[in-house]
């Protein structure tokens, strides 16, 4: 009964594992290869137009009773490269350790952002990461700010086609902030004054001074505008799209998809932030945190495509005659770093923007998930020890021992069971012979065995259960924290958060083709050297336990190890190392706790009868 039970586990274990595999990871790469096929067909029939000018502000939540008015959608304008967009207006430069872009006069607007910290691909003379983009351009993504007049107020206000002057020359760093001025021709003049940190950080300052005739009533706004859906990495367990932590709402996350059928998502809020977040990039606006927000998720279909936007709205305020109205707004556009953005967690030391600037659980713009309280432990211990030995790959190598030494009470009883149960094993197949055809008198007679000597049945499969919290919250930090983007370990693997990069089909790139380049089974076909290590790990740690009696739990147990290397070896390398360490760990832990108990350790011998099984 114990052993149909195990084998039961087992496979239901095993069964899903594969299913959640199959569901999160190669359905959505088979997704995102069909959706680059289509792209790239789409591509060769002729680009799309793409629209010039996202809506603008007047397109913005309604303030009240109050109605901006609404400009005219632009018509679709030709698509040009990124450098000739950028070379069409005159701009001001941006310099920073991390940022490399400029901000266009013509509309205001911070609208070429480059990270250079961070490339393409693992070599690092590849591009830097592109994150906004001019309009024009094939994928447009900008951040924009300014006013909005009330209904009523005919003033010219200053829009995307506006050209601003700078006051003084030189480039935007992070010691020399600069000043934009425009002067609408009727007694209001617009100052801007955009500051940068040597992260990740705008920090804009609007100022209106009225020497006109009347007040006017405007309304301070910001927007973020995607111009196109971005490919995606289509992942159920990450978020990409639409995003915002708005005080009583919380979080509040849409995907392109969703908000496509919503068209429009408004909300009242104090205290809270909006953005548009990617796997390890984001954009985002901040707000003082005691600012009344209108705030507004959209997308609005321009020609084949829509333009995805955030945006907010402030109170309005009234600018006497020869008075001045100031409006302050904080933008973040760059990579979701934990200790820039911050981590809220007890003990985290990695406070960030998220304690710095007193905002409302910004660290949520890193998708650590429902099991947060696996998956920011599990980084922070990484982190450590990367922190002494800059590898993360030693990291993992570390924690998964630590990780042991935790669970080592609770995986102590367990062998000691199962160190018990063989002990047994001789009077379990004495009760067979003793009672071949009485099912009922086997099960009591072997109860009353495990109640003598106090053994758990169950206690064996603990192992495995431990080990599933703590693979799924390594394989979400892996996933979705940008340290680990990039990040080598030794020899061939140069990022962990990628698969192993060799190929047993190949004879390890001996062989001048990748075989995952086949139609419909050439994704299975990525074996690597880490998986097949992975592999004879596993099969050593199955051969530790002395062979099922039963026909079926050998095929199972036979077969579960060249299962698992296939099905692992796409996932990341860094999970990969992991399991082959804590599956060696498992190894030596087991023969110990065996030993302890007077139980013998079978592990030669079953390697002996295998290989003269084999020979035979």
């Amino acid at each position: 009964m114990t052993d149909n039970r195990n084998t039961i586990l087992a496979v239901i274990l095993s069964g899903l594992v594969l299913i959640a595999w199959q569901y999160f990871y190669n359905v959505p790469q088979m997704e995102k290869q069909r959706a680059q096929q289509q792209a790239q067909s789409e591509l060769q029939k002729g680009s799309t137009p793409q629209p010039g000018v996202s809506p603008t502000p007047g397109s913005a939540p309604q303030p009240g009773a109050a109605q901006p008015s609404t400009p005219a959608a632009s018509p679709p304008q030709a698509v040009v490269s990124r450098e000739t967009a950028i070379a069409a207006s005159p701009r001001v430069k941006i310099e920073t350790p991390r940022i490399a872009g400029s901000i266009s006069l013509k509309g205001g607007r911070i609208d070429d952002i480059a990270l250079v910290q961070y490339r393409e691909t693992v070599d690092p003379k590849s591009p830097p990461i592109v994150l906004y983009s001019p309009s024009g351009t094939a994928e447009p993504y900008y951040a924009e700010f300014g006013w909005v007049a009330a209904t009523g107020v005919t003033a010219k206000m200053p829009d995307a086609q506006t050209v601003w002057q700078q006051e003084g020359s030189g480039s935007l760093t992070p010691s020399t902030p600069v000043v934009l001025k425009w002067d609408n021709g009727d007694g209001l003049t617009f100052r801007r004054t955009i500051a940068v940190d040597d992260h990740y950080l705008f920090t804009i300052k609007d100022e209106v001074s009225n020497v006109g005739n009347a007040p006017v009533t405007l309304y301070p706004f910001a927007l973020i505008s995607r111009h196109g859906a971005p490919h995606v990495s289509g992942y159920y367990i990450l978020h990409e799209g639409l995003i915002g932590y708005l005080g009583e709402h919380r979080l509040q996350e849409y995907a392109y998809s969703k908000i496509d059928e919503a068209k429009q998502v408004n909300f009242k809020a104090t205290n809270g932030w909006l953005g548009i977040t990617d796997k390890y990039w984001a954009s985002a606006l901040l707000p003082d945190t005691n600012a009344q927000l209108q705030a507004r998720f959209s997308s609005n279909p321009v020609g084949k495509v829509h333009t995805y936007q955030t945006d907010y709205l402030l109170d309005p305020v009234t600018v006497a005659i020869g008075g001045t109205a100031t409006a302050n707004a904080r933008l973040f556009a760059g990579a979701k770093e934990a200790g820039v953005v911050g981590i809220n967690f007890p003990l985290a030391g990695l406070g960030g923007y998220n304690k710095a600037l007193g905002l409302n659980q910004f660290d949520l713009l890193i998708d650590w998930g429902w099991f947060y309280f696996l998956t920011k432990p599990m980084f922070l211990g990484l982190d450590f020890f990367f922190r002494f030995f800059g590898n993360f790959g030693v990291s993992i190598l570390l924690v998964t021992v630590i990780v042991k030494l935790l669970f080592f009470p609770l995986a102590n009883k367990s062998y000691a069971s199962m160190a018990k149960m063989k002990s047994i094993q001789p009077q379990l197949l004495a009760l067979k012979e003793r009672y071949p055809d009485d099912k009922v008198k086997q099960q009591q007679e072997m109860m009353e065995i495990y109640r003598k000597e106090k053994i758990n049945p169950v206690a064996g499969c603990l192992p495995v259960l431990i080990q599933i919290p703590v693979f799924f919250a390594l394989y979400k930090v892996l996933f979705v924290t940008i340290e680990m983007r990039h990040a080598p370990f030794f020899g061939w693997i140069k990022d962990l958060s990628a698969p192993d990069p060799t190929n047993l089909f190949n004879l390890f790139g001996l062989l001048p083709f990748d075989p995952t380049t086949i139609p419909v089974f050439g994704y299975y076909l990525a074996l690597g050297i880490w998986p097949i290590i992975m592999g004879i790990t596993m099969w050593i740690q199955m051969k530790l336990n002395p062979t099922p009696p039963d026909p079926t739990q050998q095929i199972i147990f036979n077969w579960m190890p060249l299962i698992f290397t296939f099905m692992l070896a796409g996932f990341p390398a860094g999970l990969v190392i992991y399991w082959a360490w804590n599956n060696l760990l498992s190894v030596v832990q087991q023969g110990y706790i065996m030993r302890r108990n007077g139980v013998k350790v079978e592990l030669l011998d079953n390697l002996k009868a295998t290989f003269a099984r084999k020979a035979t």
